[in-house]
Order: C-alpha cells, then sequence, then structure tokens
C-alpha cells in the first residue's frame, strides 16, 4: 500500500496559477478565490534594500497526524488508505472544526456539496484510476512538483529526497506533514526564502518520523467512500 505525499521545489514557481486552474477544473471545483484545493502563497521582503518575492505553492498536506481528522465529531474526516485524509461529504455537519484545527488553512466550504471541501490528490480523478500523478503536477510548466510514495525506496519521490535536503510548513504542530520543500540549491535564495528556525531535513533523517506516524496511523486506514 502507497503512503502518498507530494515534493515542490517551490524555487522554480512563477505564480502562473495553471495548478490552481488544472485543480479546479479536473475537480469541480466552484470559481473563486475563497474556493481552492490548492494555492500559491506569497511573501515580500527586502535585505539590504533589495526587494525579493518567494512563491509557496501550497494545499492540503494529508498529515499523517492530523488533527482535523482528531476533531470531527462524525467521522466525516478520516485516514484513507494511502495515507491520504479524506473527507466523507455526506457526515459533514459543517461544524467547521476540521477548518479551525488545521495549521494549514488547507480546508473551505462548497457550496455545492454543503461540505467542507479539500486537496485529495486528485484520488477520485486519477490515482483510484491507475494514474500516477495529480492534475496540479501534469499542469505546472515548470516542474515544481512531484509526487509519488514514500514507502517506494526506487520511486522517483524517494530518489529525489535522498538527493536533496527539504523541510516542512509550521514543524512546530508534530503533524508530520506529507508536503516535503526542497531547499534551494542556489545558496542566496535559500537564505531569502527559509526561516532561520526551520529544521532542515535529509532523507535519513525524516524517514523515522514518517515510519513513526504511519505505524501510528495505518490501521486506521480505510478505504476511501
Amino acid at each position: 500500500m502507497a503512503n502518498y505525499a507530494m515534493v515542490l521545489n517551490f524555487q522554480n514557481c512563477i505564480d502562473c496559477m495553471a495548478c490552481e486552474a488544472a485543480c479546479k477544473e479536473e475537480n469541480g471545483i466552484q470559481l473563486g478565490i475563497d474556493k481552492k484545493r490548492i494555492w500559491v502563497g506569497i511573501t515580500e521582503d527586502s535585505i539590504f534594500g533589495r526587494p525579493y518575492v518567494n512563491f509557496y505553492p501550497s494545499q492540503c498536506n494529508h498529515c499523517q497526524d492530523a488533527p482535523c481528522v482528531e476533531v470531527c465529531p462524525t467521522g466525516a474526516s478520516y485516514f484513507a488508505e494511502g495515507g491520504l485524509v479524506m473527507v466523507e461529504q455526506e457526515k459533514c455537519i459543517l461544524c467547521k472544526g476540521c477548518m479551525e484545527a488545521c495549521p494549514y488553512d488547507a480546508r473551505f466550504v462548497n457550496d455545492k456539496t454543503v461540505a467542507v471541501d479539500k486537496c485529495t490528490f486528485c484520488y477520485d480523478t486519477r490515482i483510484s484510476r491507475g494514474e500516477t500523478t495529480t492534475a496540479c503536477q501534469a499542469t505546472c510548466p515548470t516542474k515544481v512538483r512531484t509526487f509519488g510514495d514514500l514507502d517506494s525506496e526506487d520511486g522517483e519521490i524517494v530518489k529525489l529526497l535522498k538527493e536533496r535536503r527539504f523541510f516542512v510548513l509550521k514543524e512546530e504542530e508534530h503533524t508530520v506533514p506529507k508536503l516535503l520543500y526542497l531547499v534551494p540549491e542556489d545558496e542566496n535564495t535559500a537564505l531569502n526564502s527559509i526561516g532561520h528556525k526551520t529544521k532542515i531535513y535529509t532523507w535519513n533523517e525524516f524517514k523515522p518520523l514518517i515510519e513513526k506516524a504511519t505505524a501510528k496511523r495505518r490501521p486506521q486506514w480505510k478505504k476511501v467512500k
């Protein structure tokens, strides 16, 4: 059984929004800035008087220890096969507890289904049908995203993580997120885009965290509903 994750080479992001458009088209997401499963965050700053802009593509982190699942009173949010965090919309009562619990603001209310919605790594439209990538990865012109299986040592995603150092967002939340951001190879870009308190990982350092969290949660994995 796969353990799905996504690696982001955010240094390559040009904020073209092709990923957002592809996600809406693929998954039938409503139009509107507040209705989106994926987005690109922007930070602006300057160093020694020279301005710079950073783009951080983001979406649901499909956390191994997802607080949104823990707080859901009806079981609508659950851990699915492949380590996915999913929502069974028929059980959602719109209490919005999961939206409050998510450290990444990755959930929104879908007015068409009258339920909370979020990224599913295109499970319904692609992965469950035998495809090996997501709409956002397939569409990105600068190859920011790589989707794959953390349990496959010979897979593309693990090979990439063995070659490059990386970090996760909001590590202090202890959610073991599965959006993994590659440290830019350009030193100046790295210094200007990563906080000095951010922990930088190698694959050998991060792998035990994944294995421990997976062992804890895998018994709770259910078939996607």
